[in-house]
Order: C-alpha cells, then sequence, then structure tokens
C-alpha cells in the first residue's frame, strides 16, 4: 500500500520526528514548514500571498514541488507596464527606500514573474497623503512579485482540481486534494492537523511570526476547515484517510473524533504511538 503523510502546523505535532516519514511516502508540508523542516518534506503548498512568496523567495521551489494559489506566470516584458502608475521613477525610488512599496527576489535574467497585491497608484497615493502611515499598512498592501527562477518545480493549485478551478480551500484540504491527485497513495495520514485548539488561542506552531497571526489571537473557527477535508474524503472515497492525533483519547477537542465526519466511512483516529508502530515497529515514541 502506498502512504502520503500531510503534515499541518498544529502544536500537536511539536516533538514529532518528521524523518521517520519520509522513507515510507511522499511528505506534503504547509505553508512555513519549511523554515524548520525543509530535509523533511517533499512537497509544499501554501494558498496566502505572503507565505507563498516568501516561499519563493527563500528558493524552496529551486528544491522541491510547490503549489501555490493563483500562481500565474507572467512575461516578463509585461512587468514596466503592469508597474506603471504614473508616478516620477526617481520619487518612486525614494517611496521604495522609505515603505517598501514592493517586495520581491532579485529579477537578474528571469524571464518570467508573479505578482499579487494592490495597484502600486493605489498603495501610491495613501503614502502620499499620509506621511505618517504604519509601515504594517503600507505593507499590508504592499504588491508582492516573485521572479521566477531556474529550475522551477512552482505549480498553480487550480491546474490539479475540476475543471481547472481552485475550490477556495485553505492549505490543508488544498495539499491533501493535490497529493491525492499526483500520489494517488491508498492510505493518506494526517498529522498536525489539530483542526481545533486546547487553550481558547490559536493553535498553530508559527503563530506570531512573519505572515501569522499573534499567539494571543482566538482559535481560528475550525467549521470551513473540517467540511473542506470532509469533501476531500468523499471525494477519494477509495482512499483511506487516518486523522492523527497525540492522544487520541477524547480528552479535549484536539484528540478526539470530529462529529461532522461521523458518517465518513474511510476516516480512521489513530494516535501518534499507533502511526510509528505503523510504520517503524522498533522505534519508541515521545507523547508526553
Amino acid at each position: 500500500m502506498s502512504k502520503t503523510f500531510l503534515i499541518g502546523n498544529g502544536n500537536s505535532r511539536l516533538g514529532l520526528d518528521l524523518s521517520i516519514l519520509k522513507p515510507h511516502g511522499k511528505v506534503y508540508g504547509c505553508n512555513a514548514i519549511y523554515r524548520e523542516e525543509l530535509d523533511k518534506i517533499d512537497v509544499l503548498v501554501g494558498v496566502d500571498h505572503g507565505i507563498m512568496h516568501e516561499i519563493y523567495h527563500k528558493g524552496v521551489a529551486q528544491k522541491l514541488p510547490c503549489y501555490f494559489r493563483d500562481w500565474t506566470k507572467v512575461p516578463a516584458f509585461t512587468y514596466e507596464m503592469m508597474m506603471d502608475s504614473g508616478i516620477d521613477k526617481l520619487e518612486m525610488a525614494e517611496l521604495q527606500k522609505k515603505h517598501n512599496i514592493v517586495i520581491s527576489n532579485e529579477r537578474e535574467d528571469s524571464t518570467e514573474y508573479v505578482m499579487h497585491g494592490s495597484k502600486l497608484s493605489g498603495i501610491v497615493d495613501i503614502i502620499k497623503k499620509d506621511g505618517n502611515t504604519e509601515k504594517k499598512n503600507i505593507n499590508h498592501g504592499a504588491i508582492k512579485v516573485s521572479w521566477i527562477k531556474t529550475p522551477d518545480y512552482s505549480n498553480n493549485l487550480a491546474d490539479f482540481m475540476p475543471k481547472n478551478t481552485d475550490m477556495g480551500w485553505s492549505t490543508g484540504p488544498s495539499a491533501g486534494w493535490i497529493a491525492c491527485k499526483v500520489e494517488a497513495p491508498s492510505e493518506v495520514y494526517l498529522v498536525g492537523h489539530d483542526l481545533n485548539s486546547t487553550d481558547k488561542k490559536v493553535n498553530n506552531i508559527f503563530a506570531g511570526s512573519k505572515h501569522y497571526v499573534s499567539k494571543e489571537m482566538h482559535p481560528t473557527p475550525s467549521v470551513n476547515w473540517i467540511r473542506q477535508w470532509k469533501s476531500l474524503f468523499t471525494s477519494f472515497n477509495n482512499t483511506k484517510f487516518y486523522k492523527v492525533n497525540r492522544y487520541n483519547d477524547g480528552r479535549d477537542a484536539v484528540n478526539g473524533p470530529i462529529e461532522e465526519w461521523k458518517d465518513v466511512k474511510n476516516i480512521e483516529y489513530i494516535d501518534y504511538a499507533e502511526l510509528i508502530e505503523s510504520i517503524e515497529p522498533a522505534l519508541p515514541i515521545e507523547t508526553k
């Protein structure tokens, strides 16, 4: 049986050595997991503009396949036309220096690029009318550009979805869809996709870092995630899915079954010890 592992960034996966998974199947990671575990994943998926361009600027897509939302590569000769806002070039250079309007990697000899963000003219108008605008607000509206490098293993999510249309799913379920389409595994393991929180705060290893909300924020409602995962399970009903919880004993919202999935036939819940036992019987698992 072929296995694929979908790694989320919920706090439950802290302490789990992901390197034990790679010999047993493709490992799909989400978003900022590359910052700490790049050598332990095979594929990376991102759907939010900020983190997608961060990933590309760090050269990850030159090392392994990446799947991004709205990742349309455009010929380089269109760049100046796209950026033209009627602003004097010297003035534009000064605004860029002060406010970092355009977040980009080096162009060099790239023949294509991907762009996301507000229109440059609108951002410049805001800056010029309010010189005291906080830098974080300006960055929120910044234009993000990734010049495509060689080799390039970046892909557009929509190209692998029904009718070449992005379903608008969050990163985890999107990674699951790509994995099922590309790898066609018989078994898929959801690791670190906690869905809920145990302490009424956002449950994410990278909370408080760039492109993530503060650690003190309330948890993100899980209703959409739960619906999207269920749609994935039913779409690939010949695939067996395992939601891997650290304890899986019902002690809290993270370590128990999902009520909305009770009628799904191809989902099973296991704990980390059972996961390790199924792939590396001789290895112990730290559960404290």
